[in-house]
């Protein structure tokens, strides 16, 4: 079955949130070193990284708002891969505030929703980081009371960043509802009829962290 990647390429500098330190790619051992280490024609690469959890296409999960959420060793693999998915089609020229009434003819009870408000076309640029589409708190209440495991966006949050509340993530978080910002690539996806997986490692105490996000379409 075909795959689309649906993340954002992560390399040495790529500023995510501006304000946040964007990541350092190097070498730990590099392979000059190495050769010192091995026997002739033998070499190896380790890289060191340096970053912040927010960094690329990542996933939020209640740890990330709350203290007692569940951090991301604790989130079951059923609630991140493999997730029977929608796309819902909202264009940022259209609205910046995407509300209740764009949900409410969809089913999504047990499946991925993913907005796609074509804001990636921006990545990489400073107005992506400017006055983003985001979900209202009353649209995060209508997709958490109506069963969504997870709902994901291409835009730079999910919530507006123009005050200091973030409403969308207190609801969904608050409710177990997973979060993925940063996504890219959703036009290339149909309506429905696919799977979504969006799997980060595996780490105690930690409530947001980097993933593939990728979807799987069926044939």
């Amino acid at each position: 079955m075909p795959l689309v990647d649906l993340s954002h390429l992560i390399e040495h500098g790529t500023v995510t949130y501006k304000g946040l330190p964007a990541p350092i790619v190097c070498d730990y051992l590099s392979r000059e070193e190495s050769r010192r280490l091995y026997a002739p024609g033998t070499e190896f690469q380790i890289a060191k990284i340096e970053m912040v959890a927010n960094t690329g296409t990542y996933l939020d999960c209640p740890f990330h708002r709350y203290e007692e959420g569940k951090d991301l060793s604790e989130i079951g693999l059923e609630q991140f891969a493999n997730l029977p998915a929608v796309v819902v089609r909202v264009d940022y020229r259209q609205t910046r505030a995407i509300d209740a009434s764009f949900f409410r003819d969809i089913a999504v009870k047990g499946k991925a929703v993913l907005v796609q408000t074509n804001w990636s076309e921006l990545w990489g640029t400073d107005a992506y980081f400017e006055n983003n589409p985001y979900l209202t708190e009353a649209a995060a209440m209508h997709l958490a009371e109506s069963g969504a495991v997870l709902v994901g966006i291409d835009s730079h949050n999910i919530d507006n960043t123009q005050g200091n509340t973030r409403p969308a993530h207190t609801v969904l978080l608050g409710k177990g509802v997973l979060i993925v910002e940063h996504l890219c690539n959703l036009h290339q996806l149909p309506g429905d009829g696919f799977l979504f997986s969006a799997v980060p490692p595996k780490f105690k105490g930690v409530g947001t962290f980097p993933v593939r996000a990728f979807a799987t379409i069926k044939e």
